[in-house]
């Protein structure tokens, strides 16, 4: 398994030596996910699918943030630790640039926080702009594929803390889960034209079904999450630069 964390400076080096100059990064957060689910929900969940999707594709996994960019995740709920959306880009440039500076240089940030967005999104941009000879990628888990997707999204379209986040710690670790403190609240969203952050679509902290939420449902999570992710890793790994077309 090529963890960052747990491989020496010598065996990293050769690992990127040989070609294996491909990275996930997980970046999660630390924030309230209601009275059901534990605040490291968004750290845990990337940085479980990062790893068993990079062990199969055979890929680097650099060790996960699990700070994001929960401003819309109000004091009323104890527990949330929020970067500043400047600082995170800030983090994740930095984190990067190392990186880099080791060999790497393909770098996919897998994000299981929706909001983590425009932090990874801004650091890309300017990545692109001072290491023009290496690719970025940001997804969140919702991402990986559209039948991974429907998996999340399925009992609520903003969901947070719904029936697939509950399943997937439900099944993986559920010492993280408190089901017999699990509320449904309906989604509230559809149709809006505005962004809403949760203290005015929700009174718990969560949006969705969680009381739907089995360990079946999540191990059936967590297989689809791995299985599409790795084979995204492997299109990743085979993937050459576009040939640039002539001028017309």
């Amino acid at each position: 398994m090529a963890r960052w964390d747990k491989l020496t400076s010598p065996e990293i080096g050769d690992l990127i030596a040989k070609g294996m100059d491909l990275a996930v990064l997980p970046v999660g957060a630390t924030e309230q996910h209601a009275a059901h689910l534990a605040t490291g929900t968004d750290t845990i969940s990337a940085d479980t699918i990062a790893t068993r999707a990079a062990e199969i594709a055979g890929v680097l996994v650099l060790p996960a943030i699990p700070y994001g960019c929960s401003h819309g995740h109000a004091h009323q709920w104890p527990g949330t630790i929020s970067l500043d959306p400047v600082t995170l880009t800030s983090v994740i440039y930095d984190v990067s640039i190392w990186a880099i500076r080791s060999g790497v240089r393909r770098i996919i940030y897998l994000s299981g926080h929706a909001t983590n967005g425009p932090s990874l999104g801004s650091a890309i941009l300017r990545l692109r702009y001072e290491e023009p000879e290496a690719r970025f990628r940001q997804l969140g888990l919702w991402d990986i594929s559209p039948r991974v997707g429907k998996l999340y999204s399925e009992d609520a379209e903003d969901f947070h803390a719904n029936r697939g986040e509950t399943s997937l710690l439900l099944h993986a670790y559920p010492d993280m889960v408190r089901m017999d403190k699990v509320v449904d609240i309906p989604d509230v969203t559809p149709g809006k034209v505005f962004q809403y952050p949760p203290p005015r679509t929700t009174p718990t902290g969560a949006v969705g079904k969680p009381s739907q939420a089995t360990a079946d449902f999540g191990r059936q999570m967590l297989d689809l999450l791995t299985e599409d992710f790795a084979a995204l890793l492997k299109n990743a790994l085979a993937e050459a630069w576009p040939d640039i077309p002539p001028a017309r």
